[in-house]
């Protein structure tokens, strides 16, 4: 059976790698999905249905309901709730820290990687994107990158795609970067054997440049 090739790249919020990921995928005729896209839309769910983001049972059983799926499309990863598109409200800042809040039961994180990935099914090859893509998704994963900017780079580009307030963002992205760091379920780590790529000083052709020549030469294609 042929393998299907798979690389992740993890790192913190707001470090580029949903738009590196995307254009990376499109260059090489595969698909993509940011695998945040369960947290961020199962937070979602969650509050829509008023269920305690403390209680991990009540969280797992949302899990299995079959009123939200994830698709994976060339632009971006979507959620759908009751049938209807919700990813432009999964992507805000309050979503984003419920996301990191359940993220933290390790009962609930466990639950959702079979459908993470089930991902890799019928596609040619893909590229994952997240928090623990290449740490608990997909250990073997042929290549993997870890990519990191400083807080106040990272802070800017969110605040410029949401026209959010510069220093409220900071402060919800430290908030969160601590969250997801010391949590004790999947914390944000460096996979192992991962390529290391800091953001800060780079625009976004370059870092995709960078990440490009580097799965070429490991996969040989």
């Amino acid at each position: 059976m042929k393998t299907i090739p798979v690389v992740t790249i993890d790192g913190p919020a707001a470090s580029g790698k949903t738009s590196v990921s995307r254009e990376l995928a499109q260059r090489l005729g595969w698909s993509w999905v940011s695998t945040g896209a369960f947290y961020r839309g199962l937070a979602y769910v969650a509050i829509k249905e008023k269920a305690n983001l403390d209680n991990e049972k009540e969280l797992v059983a949302l899990v299995h309901k079959a009123n939200w799926q994830v698709c994976m499309s060339p632009d971006r990863t979507q959620f759908l709730y009751n049938d209807k598109d919700v990813t432009d409200e999964i992507y805000k800042e309050e979503i984003g820290s419920a996301a990191s809040q359940i993220g933290r039961h390790k009962k609930f994180r466990e639950s959702l990687i079979t459908a993470q990935r089930n991902c890799v099914s019928k596609v040619n090859g893909l590229i994952a994107e997240g928090r623990d893509c290449g740490t608990v998704i997909f250990p073997m994963a042929q290549v993997k990158f870890y990519l990191t900017a400083k807080s106040e780079s990272r802070a800017q580009r969110r605040a410029d795609e949401q026209g959010a307030n510069l220093m409220q963002t900071l402060e919800a992205q430290k908030q969160r970067d601590k969250q997801d760091k010391n949590r004790a379920a999947a914390p944000l780590q460096i996979p192992e054997n991962a390529h290391i790529v800091d953001t800060s000083e780079w625009d976004l052709q370059q870092v995709i440049e960078h990440l490009d020549s580097i799965v070429r030469a490991e996969l040989k294609i």
